[in-house]
């Protein structure tokens, strides 16, 4: 299932199937991800989307009796081949959870956790920094008075753009976003949506969502999973529009899930 031309593919599934122990979560899946652009994963509970995500910066192998088959290939690098640096796929590749999750720290240093992580010491560097991802997250002018005080002081809208701008600080190319507005209020998810459209001219941006709605709004290409496997893969006009497939057609439209 391809999209765009060869050349804008970064990120590649080939027969990509997961186990849990014996339960296989994926199977046998096969998906082009164009860079910079918007994709939605979407489907049913348990039917292997965030399964599917987190094998992009490879969050499973954390997950005891995991094992993956097929390959899964970034600027045409194999992600799961032993040389891979793991700590270093995860600064190109970041990601962004359902829940708000900043570290029991100031805002400041929120942000310049991962570039200290990464060797990066000096303070007018590390203020730079801050302030660089704060704007890109759009969160800047509400806190840059703020930087010392502790992150749980935020709203919940707040706190998820702040772990946008913490996962954006270590300069990745691509960001995950897995259900990263299910736990906001519509103000902030709107809020969260117009920054994924305005991160997607510098980054490649891979979101799973339950929302139908924010799909079709945001993301220029969408898959539909349902049990593991990928139904249909499109331009997300094209899914939601004119869906090829008779479960995918009554997923959009609201019959079931």
């Amino acid at each position: 299932m391809s999209v765009d031309t060869i050349s804008d593919i970064q990120i590649r599934s080939e027969n990509l199937s997961l186990f849990y122990g014996d339960f296989q979560a994926l199977k046998a899946v096969n998906l082009d991800i164009s860079a910079k652009r918007i994709t939605a994963l979407i489907g049913p509970s348990g039917c292997g989307k965030s399964t599917y995500i987190k094998t992009l910066n490879r969050m499973n192998d954390l997950i005891p009796g995991v094992r993956v088959e097929g390959g899964v290939y970034i600027d045409n690098e194999d992600i799961y081949a032993e040389s891979v640096d793991v700590n270093i796929l995860r600064k190109k590749v970041g990601m962004v959870f359902q829940k708000p999750n900043p570290m029991p720290m100031s805002i400041y240093d929120n942000i310049a956790y991962g570039p200290r992580i990464h060797g990066i010491k000096h303070k007018r560097e590390l203020d730079r920094i801050v302030e660089q991802s704060l704007k890109r997250a759009a969160l800047w002018d509400e806190i840059k008075d703020r930087l010392k005080k502790d992150a749980y002081g935020l709203s919940g809208g707040q706190q998820q753009r702040l772990c946008i701008a913490r996962a954006l600080a270590v300069e990745p190319e691509i960001l995950l976003m897995d259900e990263s507005t299910s736990a906001l209020d519509p103000l902030s998810t709107l809020k969260v949506e117009e920054l994924m459209i305005e991160l997607k001219e510098k980054y490649t941006i891979v979101i799973v969502t339950h929302n139908m709605q924010q799909a079709a709004r945001i993301s220029d290409y969408t898959a539909f999973f349902m049990l593991g496997e990928i139904l249909e893969a499109a331009p997300t006009a094209d899914l939601f529009n004119n869906p090829q497939h008779e479960k995918t057609e009554a997923y959009v439209s609201g019959r079931f899930g």
